[in-house]
Parts: structure tokens; C-alpha cells; sequence
């Protein structure tokens, strides 16, 4: 199968994006894998520090090479990740690609401790992409009430002395996007021309296109999604939304259904509105 390095670096070269969906249990993950199917689409799977504790490293491994075998296009991310211990257990078990989260740190701090994640991989597995974040967008996917606070932009300076020193293979700035979702809809606009700003910067500087990464993408207007594809973005990052749609569904099962125990037939409500969320989005672009 095409390696993600390949998917991306494509994705890239002709201006088209990869969508990345994160899963804590299997409706997700089948969801995805239907929509891969239906749609002969590549798709990234991804799973935070907390998500991979909840299914197990091995078995998230386990699942996607088993979609594999049937020949679906799905790799897998080990999403925000900021212990290096974690990381290292990530790129040993299997997975295509890491983000080292350095975003809480000062930005010296965030180039020492993504360089050396860039290092590590580099030796030990030199096929797996190493993201780096930059900027402050929040932590949580969870439908908010106000945007979290601290959050911060990326600024084009910064943008290209981090990839210099670090040598990421893929940028996440900040960029007026936010981890999860605004509980009155109104999300805050991205900054269009930031990206396209800190894409062509990174060009001059690299020599070479360099795939940026839109975290925090659930609620983003479909305009400002096509817009920030157009911009520059390669991979775009949907969680909150996608939860939010299985958790309204899974709460309309429990209640059509009040005395069903079989988790199965519960589940199976969620499993489809995640489906129909992750169709919708990917044929945006």
C-alpha cells in the first residue's frame, strides 16, 4: 500500500487535502472505514494520549492493519502527543505518523523537545511523519461556551525558524482554529491569509512545499474549510464533531430503546450519524 509520506506529499504537490478522524471505540473507526470504502479515499485515524490509553496502542494497530487487508487506504496517527515516552511507544508499535504537542511550551522549549522526537524517528523508523504544533489553540474536544483562553496565533517568523531547527515534516500552526466547538455555532474565522502567508514563507525557506496541518476543525464554516485548503492546508483534523453526532444519536437510542442491553444495537445509531458527519465532510473537497 502507498505510504502516508506518498499520500501527503501528492495531497500536497496538486493542492487537495487528506482528512484525519480521531476514534475512542470501534463505531468511528467503522465508520471511517465505510466512507474509505464507498468513496476509494485515503483517510487518517487518529488517537490522542488519553484515546490510545482507553483502546490500547497494539489494538488500534491491530484494527487498522485488519482494514488494510482489505485493501481501505486508512493509516494512523498518534495524535497530541507530549511525552516522549509515549511517542517512542507510538512509532515502535506501528503507527504512520506522530504529533509531538509541544504548543504549552515556550517556544525554545517546543524546538528542543520536537527536535528530538524528529531525531529518534529519523533513526528508529525513518518511514513515520513527525508533526510539530505551534501557536495555542486549546486542549479539550468539548462543545464550549467561550473560546479557551490563552489562545494564540502563529506568527510567520516563528513558523520558519521552527521548521528549520526541528525538521518536521509537517507544520500545525495556529491560525484562528480552536479545539472543539462553540456551543452557539459561531465559530471563530480562520485566518486565510496567515496560512497562505506562512505556506509560502515556509516554501522560500525549504525549498520545497511543506504540508500544513488544520487542527480543531469541527464547527469551521465549509467555506472556511474550502478556503483554508485552498490556502494551503494538506490535512485537516475533525474530532468534537464527530463525537458530538454519535453522543446525540447514542442519547436518542437509549431512549427509543429503553430496555435494549445489547450494546450493539444501542451503538448502531452512532455508528451511522459519525458515517454520515465524515461523508459530509470529506466530499466538501
Amino acid at each position: 500500500m502507498q505510504s502516508l509520506r506518498d499520500v501527503i506529499s501528492e495531497a500536497t504537490s496538486r493542492g487537495g487535502v487528506i482528512w484525519h478522524f480521531n476514534f475512542s471505540e470501534l463505531s468511528a473507526l467503522k465508520a471511517a472505514a465505510r466512507v474509505a470504502r464507498e468513496l476509494n479515499v485515503p483517510i487518517i485515524m487518529g488517537l490522542s494520549e488519553g484515546e490510545r490509553e482507553f483502546v490500547g496502542v497494539r489494538e488500534a494497530v491491530a484494527l487498522v492493519r485488519a482494514y488494510r487487508a482489505q485493501g481501505l487506504k486508512i493509516y494512523l496517527n498518534a495524535d497530541h502527543t507530549k511525552s516522549f515516552e509515549k511517542l517512542k511507544e507510538a512509532v515502535e508499535t506501528g503507527f504512520d505518523a506522530v504529533i509531538f504537542d509541544g504548543a504549552g511550551l515556550t517556544l525554545p522549549e517546543n524546538i528542543r523537545e520536537t527536535k528530538r522526537a524528529v531525531e529518534y524517528v529519523r533513526i528508529v523508523s525513518p518511514r513515520v511523519i513527525v508533526e510539530g504544533e505551534l501557536g495555542y489553540i486549546g486542549t479539550a474536544s468539548q462543545v464550549f461556551k467561550k473560546v479557551p483562553k490563552g489562545v494564540q496565533k502563529t506568527t510567520v517568523k516563528d513558523a520558519v525558524r521552527f521548521v528549520q531547527e526541528t525538521g518536521v515534516d509537517m507544520l500545525a500552526p495556529a491560525v484562528g482554529n480552536v479545539h472543539g466547538m462553540m456551543a452557539s455555532g459561531n465559530e471563530p474565522a480562520l485566518d486565510i491569509p496567515l496560512i497562505k502567508k506562512i505556506k509560502d514563507a515556509l516554501r522560500q525557506a525549504q525549498g520545497k512545499p511543506i504540508p500544513l496541518v488544520l487542527h480543531g476543525a469541527s464547527g469551521n464554516s465549509d467555506a472556511d474549510i474550502r478556503a483554508a485548503i485552498k490556502a494551503g492546508i494538506s490535512v485537516i483534523h475533525i474530532n468534537t464533531e464527530i463525537r458530538r453526532a454519535w453522543r446525540e444519536k447514542l442519547g436518542e437510542s437509549l431512549k427509543e430503546m429503553p430496555d435494549e442491553v445489547a450494546p450493539y444495537k444501542l451503538l448502531a445509531a452512532g455508528e451511522e450519524a459519525v458515517y454520515q458527519a465524515i461523508k459530509a465532510k470529506i466530499s466538501l473537497y
